[in-house]
């Protein structure tokens, strides 16, 4: 059987491509879709079906344009209405990709259409489960997102859908089936995934808390709402913009894709009232920015803090880049729902600090110079870490304050003195940063390497304790 997984930018929503006699399917394909097409002409095939294993909150689907492309089918699980023409799949429904068989098994409690795709191999086999956002390696689905755009699909109903789908659907079948999850550590979607992106189902049988045969109903709801904490503010702009259909990404880009010189950038900024995006490393930001920009590097979690920090999906976005990463900005802000970027700075911040246009910097030091420093004077700490990572292990006196929360604390921070900034590891303390800036401090500095560097100091720490929850 050939099931090959493509990744196109991240772990999550990896898709995965079954080719058998000339056809294909598409499992929940990211935004851009061209590297689909490009596969299924190399292997001279054709694009069948693309299933999709719900209604995606963290993400835009690629759907829509690859059915567009190419002719396909778009498959949903029971119960899923969208706004577009599609196949609704009942339950053990069978779909046939030339000697492949692709087996519906709905699976509710992450939405209430989730579905798993069993895969059936040209021997009648079973081979593998895409699970969707109901089985992860180590975790399962927050069941608490639907009830964000319905509002009598409460977390506790959800929670209790998803136990029955667990034990009912998914722990039935066969220890040997592979599991392919939509997403891996780090996503929003869960509380502890793992690194790792399959497994097999006997093993999570062993391992995942929440298949503990043991486990009651109420003990499982206890369980699995446990620790979560308010998803991000785009999520439910996502959902909608899945059910009911979106601009093509073509149609996008090319709006977004219109390069500016230091003139006209400057111009349209101000007329506009857009928000000036930086998405280059922390260590180049610091050294030099456009005023009242804001750095949310491509190297990090780019999507997850774009929807966290940018509250309004609508929000006319100037980028500022890496030479050579401006399509991928763009993309990666698409992604997500983000599809009114109106220009980028032709040639970079380099051409702006050419242009003799007005530059801003953000002071950093070292863990080992910050040791120094609190040597000799009571500076106070803030820790934009997640309150997880805050009470797993801490500066003594710091106080926490998350980045996702900060809009709502910036009373907290002194205007008259000095005061000292860190995260984990630098990437999200500059983001901290340039909105201080943003909104009138200059009197703090940033800890390079964050907390990961302040570790390795002589600074007083609290005790570690493993952190139960990822959130």
């Amino acid at each position: 059987m050939k099931i090959e997984q493509i990744y196109t930018g991240c772990i999550a929503h990896a898709a995965y491509y079954l080719e058998s006699n000339g056809e294909a399917a598409i499992f929940d394909p990211l935004r851009e879709v061209q590297p689909y097409i490009d596969r299924a002409f190399k292997d001279n095939a054709k694009i069948k079906y693309v299933f999709l294993t719900h209604f995606h909150a963290d993400f835009v689907s690629g759907h829509l344009d690859l059915a567009n492309k190419t002719n396909a089918k778009i498959v949903y699980g029971p119960t899923a209405k969208p706004a577009y023409e599609v196949i609704t799949a009942t339950d053990n429904q069978i779909f046939e990709v030339g000697k492949y068989k692709v087996k519906i098994i709905h699976t509710p409690g992450h939405t209430m259409e989730s579905t798993t795709f069993l895969l059936i191999d040209e021997n009648g086999k079973e081979h593998g489960i895409i699970t969707g956002d109901t089985l992860f390696i180590g975790d399962v689905g927050r069941p608490d997102l639907a009830q964000h755009v319905v509002a009598d699909l409460t977390q506790d109903k959800l929670a209790r859908h998803l136990y029955q789908s667990l034990r009912n659907k998914i722990m039935p079948l066969s220890d040997d089936l592979i599991v392919y999850p939509n997403h891996g550590a780090g996503s929003a979607c869960g509380k502890m995934m793992s690194k790792e992106t399959t497994d097999t189902l006997g093993n999570q049988k062993k391992t995942n808390y929440a298949l503990n045969p043991k486990m009651t109903e109420d003990e499982f709801v206890i369980a699995v709402l446990t620790g979560l904490t308010n998803p991000p503010g785009y999520f439910p702009a996502n959902v909608l913009m899945n059910i009911n259909g979106y601009e093509s990404l073509d149609a996008v880009l090319k709006k977004a894709n219109t390069p500016l010189n230091p003139e006209e950038f400057e111009l349209i900024a101000n007329e506009t009232r857009a928000l000036i995006l930086d998405t280059r490393l922390a260590s180049e930001f610091a050294n030099g920015f456009i005023p009242n920009s804001i750095n949310i590097g491509l190297d990090g979690n780019f999507a997850m803090w774009v929807g966290e920090m940018i509250t309004d999906i609508k929000q006319e976005i100037l980028l500022v880049t890496e030479t050579g990463k401006e399509e991928e900005s763009m993309v990666r802000l698409s992604r997500i729902g983000y599809d009114n970027t109106i220009g980028y700075l032709k040639d970079g911040f380099k051409s702006w600090k050419e242009a003799g246009k007005e530059i801003d910097k953000l002071t950093r030091i070292t863990a080992t110079e910050l040791e120094e420093k609190l040597k000799n004077e009571e500076i106070p700490v803030f820790d934009v870490r997640k309150k997880s990572e805050y009470l797993s292990e801490h500066l003594l006196g710091a106080v926490n304050i998350p980045l996702n929360e900060i809009n709502n604390h910036l009373a907290e921070f002194p205007k008259e003195k000095p005061f000292i900034l860190h995260c984990a590891g630098g990437y999200r303390s500059m983001l901290a940063a340039s909105i201080l800036k943003m909104r009138g401090w200059d009197n703090f500095v940033d800890i390079i390497g964050g907390f990961t560097e302040i570790k390795e100091t002589n600074l007083p720490k609290t005790d570690y304790v493993c952190p139960t929850t990822l959130l």
